[in-house]
């Protein structure tokens, strides 16, 4: 297991902003190191932000993209690459977003898309459409989408990139975000057939794993005089075939990920994440992220699951649909019935569900990405 983020998150002012990022910055490496020694390996520390509307307002858009390139800038003095802006709400403000990431690279954002009384927002999301066909003609491989997400009911301070934002008013504090595929093959190797062993195993190992970091993360608080909002417990794949979620799947011997048995073993999972008596945050669920898994990448190819299935899982999984390469001729608005679908359920089950999706310009269903992308793998482009 691997600690893939240590999320600062922090509340800009602007006559404050560049003192607010440094500080958190120090904070965020000297986190690292903190954890380091106590033996876990820790990858990118991230500051996150209050939604960045709230601190943008009364500025036109050429100074809004100047202030957010010098939050940027500081944060990259301070040691720290993965910097988010936070969520928008207004369909204005989303449909800038294309722009901001145009012209600040390496920032992220995300939109939400269901109001603060749990009702889908139809304008936002088809804003978030025409953003994420904006976002996908960046570069010509498409891959920009990589640090933009819809977002349906994700709480404040998640750790995970982009679906992060900070809750203004709640003073600095800092989450968690673990990297622990590896988890889920310990805990289900040689329990083929047996998912009430697997259950048991799995419940077991996260258990220890996690408590070790909450322990620490306490210790470090207590230290710093920062709050620790918890940890998000979910599975978060690596790049390795050694940490894929699928073919932890299928060591249990029900068929191949996408096949008949998936959504009993993601159900399963997801609902040992929710009972780890951790401080949880965040999703804390199964993430099933297409590109981000060799496993995952490998069997879309073949076809054993697609969107729909995915929107099927996203019922007892974590994150929803995950880094899905689309057509780059999509239109704008079937990517909007995606994300209401995806708003839909999030609503109909009171959960946290998100969504990123990569156009690929110049790409038709069937073909492969090339997208370059050191976290990112290439596979077939989904047929919609």
């Amino acid at each position: 297991m691997k600690i893939r983020t240590i999320t600062t998150g922090v509340e800009i002012e602007a006559e404050k902003c560049e003192r607010t990022i440094a500080d958190a910055a120090a904070f965020n490496l000297r986190a690292k190191r903190f954890f380091e020694t106590g033996g876990y390996d820790v990858q990118e520390p991230r500051i996150t932000t209050q939604p960045h509307p709230f601190y943008l307002e009364g500025m036109g858009r050429e100074r809004q993209i100047e202030f957010i390139r010098g939050l940027m800038k500081n944060c990259k003095a301070g040691g720290v690459s993965f910097f988010n802006i936070g969520c928008a709400e207004n369909p204005d403000d989303i449909e800038f977003i294309p722009e901001i990431l145009r012209q600040v690279p390496g920032v992220f954002a995300c939109a939400s898309i269901v109001d603060g009384k749990n009702a889908i927002d139809c304008e936002a999301a088809g804003a978030a459409a025409d953003a994420v066909r904006e976002i996908s003609m960046i570069n010509p491989n498409g891959s920009e989408n990589l640090r933009f997400a819809a977002i349906a009911n994700v709480p404040a301070d998640t750790p995970f990139f982009p679906g992060s934002y900070h809750a203004s008013g709640a003073g600095t504090c800092f989450s968690i975000g673990l990297e622990c595929g590896d988890l889920l093959h310990l805990a289900f190797s040689g329990c083929e057939g047996d998912l009430e062993t697997a259950r048991a195993n799995l419940a077991r190992v996260y258990a220890d794993a996690v408590s070790g970091v909450e322990a620490a993360a306490e210790e470090l608080s207590a230290r710093e005089g920062i709050a620790f909002k918890g940890i998000d417990v979910s599975t978060a794949p690596s790049l390795s075939p050694d940490e894929s979620v699928a073919y932890a799947f299928e060591r249990l011997g029900f068929g191949k990920f996408g096949t008949p048995g998936t959504l009993t073993i993601a159900g399963m999972v997801t609902g040992v994440l929710k009972s780890l008596d951790v401080k949880r945050c965040g999703f804390s669920g199964l993430m099933i992220p297409v590109l981000e898994d060799a496993g995952l990448a490998e069997r879309f190819n073949e076809g054993t699951y697609d969107i729909e299935k995915l929107l099927f899982y996203s019922a007892v999984c974590g994150t929803g649909i995950d880094c899905v390469p689309l057509p780059g001729d999509v239109p704008s608005e079937k990517i909007r019935n995606i994300l209401l679908d995806v708003a839909t359920l999030s609503t109909k089950l009171k959960k946290p569900l998100s969504a990123r999706l990569f156009p690929i310009p110049g790409k038709v269903a069937g073909e492969f990405t090339n997208l370059g992308s050191p976290y990112l793998i290439d596979c077939k482009i989904a047929k919609i």
